[in-house]
């Protein structure tokens, strides 16, 4: 579905309609790979070469490749097959967290609402922040927040405007926060998404019944939060903390000299969220320390959560890695969280995809270095990270 949904946009983005002054194959296929595959790596600039429809159907390819083609396909087989087979729903249970077969068809239903829903808040955001400020009219302003709003939360990266969000034509900070929150929300997952849920109609029916009754209940529900939500919360909360402030410190007087201390704060906000998977821009790559390159890469590389729009090994999978870590460490031979024991399957899937993150990378910075002997190492491994994660 992944090959054949790419090899459909890579044909109508050469359509002459969908371009300015036309487009290679190599370009139009490699522009489909990044939007299905929502990575943000683009050849040519986005809004010089395509026209409005080409557009439209660059945004069409992020929110398929952003709402998962596993998701959209389980979700359309069990509409059309009436939940027929249980080995399939096992299967499409693993892919979403469902905890039950009964609550698959709405837990695939909730992917789809949240979607829409939280892309909608973060259009009208991104409008407000951007209203009167690009010389843009109603309807250009509206396509301009819809098309950032679901690229923000599906982690595409992609833009429409020149050089990205570094465009001087941009001068709210409301426009960077609105779109790092997209990304955040993007990239915690959907099941977190759904715990949320969960959790906002639990305190509701709470209050409620109290409203009515001038009672409290005296049974609290244990484990409001699930196991993977505190693990992802604490994960993304500590890699935006530390990232943010690596960067400020490495910045201040550098790429980010001659602003104010208010814009240094956001965009080390904004550059610390972006790498991981999102792919946006504010500031030319170039000009920032090796140091700060390194964080990017690091934050790249671990990504969001899993079940989310984001890429990366992936923040669970990380910190399994390192709760194992320290359990060895410590000679200890269970692993060990929030006093609950990991599966063994877990810590074999979790070391399993960091060692072949690290291999397939490794393989491919040594393929690009004899392809690109000029290319220093560096920019090679920054590209390849990017590209996997």
């Amino acid at each position: 579905s992944f090959m054949a949904i790419i090899l459909i946009g890579t044909g109508l983005l050469m359509l002459p309609r969908c371009t300015v002054n036309g487009i290679t194959w190599v370009d139009s296929l490699f522009t489909a790979t990044s939007a299905v595959c929502v990575t943000g790596l683009v050849p040519v600039d986005v809004s010089t070469t395509f026209t409005t429809s080409g557009l439209v159907v660059i945004i069409l390819l992020i929110q398929i490749g952003g709402l998962g083609v596993m998701t959209l396909t389980s979700f359309f087989a069990m509409f059309f097959m009436g939940n027929t087979s249980i080995y399939n729903q096992l299967v499409v249970r693993d892919m979403v967290s469902s905890n039950s077969l009964g609550s698959l068809l709405s837990t695939l239903l909730y992917i789809l609402g949240f979607t829409l829903v939280i892309e909608g808040i973060g259009m009208v955001s991104i409008w407000f922040s951007i209203h009167d400020t690009l010389g843009m009219n109603l309807e250009e302003e509206l396509a301009f927040a819809a098309f950032h709003s679901i690229s923000a939360f599906c982690n595409a990266g992609f833009s429409t405007l020149s050089g990205n969000l570094g465009n001087s034509m941009v001068m709210t900070n409301w426009l960077f926060i609105s779109v790092s929150l997209l990304i955040i929300l993007g990239g915690i997952g959907f099941p977190i998404l759904v715990n949320f849920k969960d959790i906002v109609l639990y305190h509701l029916r709470h209050f409620w019944t109290f409203v009515r009754t001038r009672k409290l209940e005296r049974h609290k529900m244990q484990h409001l939060y699930n196991l993977n939500t505190k693990i992802v919360l604490i994960m993304t909360f500590l890699l935006l903390l530390i990232g943010t402030l690596a960067i400020l410190a490495f910045e201040w007087n550098a790429s980010f000299a001659g602003m104010s201390v208010a814009d240094k704060w956001t965009q080390a906000f904004f550059n610390a969220t972006c790498p991981r998977t999102a792919g946006f821009s504010s500031v030319d790559l170039a000009s920032l320390s090796v140091q700060t390159l390194l964080v990017y890469l690091f934050l790249m590389w671990v990504g969001g959560g899993s079940q989310s729009t984001a890429g990366g090994v992936k923040v669970n999978a990380f910190a399994v890695v390192v709760l194992n870590l320290v359990a060895v460490l410590r000679g200890s031979e269970r692993v060990e969280v929030f006093g609950r024991e990991l599966s063994h399957d877990s810590i074999r899937r979790s070391n399993a995809t960091v060692v072949m993150s690290l291999g397939v990378l490794f393989l491919f910075i040594f393929i690009l270095s004899i392809l690109e002997p000029k290319a220093s190492l560096l920019a090679l491994t920054f590209e390849c990270v990017s590209a996997l994660s």
